[in-house]
């Protein structure tokens, strides 16, 4: 009875193939030679790359497309090509997740004497300390919402200072931008570049400034474009953390752009900007 049944089973197993072959137009010896003929050295290296693809990824958060895991496989000691790593992520559905549109929350109406545009999107500079630019966004929680306040410094891109409350006031932005401060140590003469928004132009905020003779700068109004490098970290934030998560509370989304801000983006997220490396490490860098 048994020898019954596995024949019916390879009897039936044969007629499948044979369905299948029909499909493919390919014979019954052809199709057994290629299913038993050993895996290509090729296809093993491949096997083996797109292991190591996946955990890079993952390990960016989802965040990098080819030419970012291309860096980082060359740096893990493998010899390929980004078109080659391009291919294989195409294949396995592995892919950076997609930009989206980010919303500009600037309240200018009660700005009445605006400083000068001292930057001029003149967004690529050679030095640290010559300038900087800071802006503020909003989180979404299920508290409400949860603002943070940004000072970046152009020559590095790294986040220099943050703050985060439940009041988007004067505040926020005073203490972003004493954390930058604190973090430099003594500077003088840094053009620090924001929008027209009120926070910005308040008597406490103006003080702070002159106090560590630091240059006031403004975008020109409606241009939003002047604050280029701020506008595109909060789509970068957003696209790549907040865009994900649910958070139940404000701690929580703290807890979580702590994280983002000083353990990833900061130490250890590549940007194209900077030859694919940190802004830490690039400032390590070329700092001498």
């Amino acid at each position: 009875m048994q020898v019954k049944y596995a024949f019916i089973g390879e009897h039936s197993k044969d007629h499948s193939v044979i369905r299948l072959c029909q499909a493919l137009e390919v014979s019954p010896s052809g199709y057994y030679d290629w299913r038993n003929r050993p895996e290509s050295d090729r296809a093993k290296q491949n096997r083996k790359l797109v292991t190591k693809i996946s955990l890079f990824h993952k390990a960016s958060r989802g965040i990098y497309g080819s030419p970012r895991i291309h860096r980082d496989l060359l740096e893990s000691g493998e010899a390929v090509s980004e078109k080659r790593v391009a291919r294989l992520m195409r294949e396995n559905n592995i892919q950076s997740k997609m930009a989206r549109r980010f919303v500009i929350t600037t309240d200018s109406k009660n700005t009445m004497q605006p400083a000068p545009d001292r930057l001029k999107r003149e967004f690529d500079v050679d030095l640290p300390d010559k300038a900087w630019v800071t802006d503020t966004t909003f989180i979404p929680t299920r508290q409400g919402w949860l603002y943070l306040a940004v000072v970046i410094e152009l020559y590095s891109r790294q986040v220099l200072g943050w703050a985060m409350g439940d009041k988007n006031n004067a505040q926020l932005v005073q203490d972003a931008l004493t954390m930058a401060v604190w973090r430099r140590g003594k500077v003088d003469s840094v053009i620090v570049h924001s929008d027209q928004g009120s926070t910005y132009a308040s008597g406490s905020y103006q003080r702070l400034l002159k106090e560590n003779k630091l240059l006031c700068s403004m975008s020109r109004k409606g241009e939003c474009l002047d604050n280029a490098v701020a506008e595109s970290f909060f789509g970068t934030l957003k696209t790549e953390l907040v865009y994900d998560e649910d958070y139940r509370s404000r701690d929580e989304a703290k807890k979580s752009l702590f994280e983002y801000i000083e353990v990833f983006y900061n130490r250890r997220r590549r940007h194209s900007y900077l030859g694919y490396i940190s802004p830490v490490e690039y400032e390590a860098k070329y700092a001498s």
